[in-house]
């Protein structure tokens, strides 16, 4: 099967409109299941299915700043308008012109900001799936529009197990 990929724009333009109908969604974050550190979601935004595997941050630095919430995502949608596609969210807005960095182990990749979420270019997914899901820990280092540099680590354990899960609910 043939699986499309969302060029930086399309990103953002969904990651637009998926911020505008996220108050007019019908349905709220099921619970599928927990995997160690990680958990397996699906929800449902403008009738399509969406299957993610998730972890909340283990450490968030520094201490004193209001990070809300912050969620790194691998998300597949049923249409396949998306696989295994990497994401964090935070509760702040980034800076879009200082790229944040993820890393696991010796590898790391430049992500792309957009409001409270960060993406990866489209041919880093797979690289960037296949690190979460034989690494340790991920590390997260961004700058928020207010320039506070921020960092955050989350922990891999049950990475694999959640990833593959999330991805066959959404086939």
């Amino acid at each position: 099967m043939h699986t499309l990929r969302l060029s930086r724009k399309s990103l953002i333009s969904l990651a637009v409109a998926a911020a505008l109908a996220a108050p007019l969604a019908s349905a709220s974050p099921t619970a599928i299941g927990r995997y160690k550190d990680w958990s397996v979601f699906t929800d449902t935004a403008n009738g399509e299915t969406i299957c993610y595997a998730a972890t909340q941050a283990t450490d968030k630095a520094p201490r004193a700043a209001d990070h809300g919430d912050v969620w790194f995502y691998v998300t597949n949608w049923k249409s396949g308008r998306a696989r295994n596609q990497p994401s964090m969210k935070v509760g702040y807005e980034l800076r879009e012109d200082l790229a944040p960095k993820a890393s696991v182990g010796r590898s790391s990749w430049a992500l792309f900001g957009v409001g409270r979420e960060a993406f990866a270019d489209d041919s880093d997914d797979s690289r960037i799936v296949s690190a979460l899901r034989k690494g340790s820990e991920l590390r997260v280092e961004a700058v928020s529009k207010r320039n506070t540099q921020v960092a955050y680590h989350f922990s891999l354990s049950g990475s694999a197990a959640a990833i593959d899960k999330a991805s066959a609910i959404c086939r």
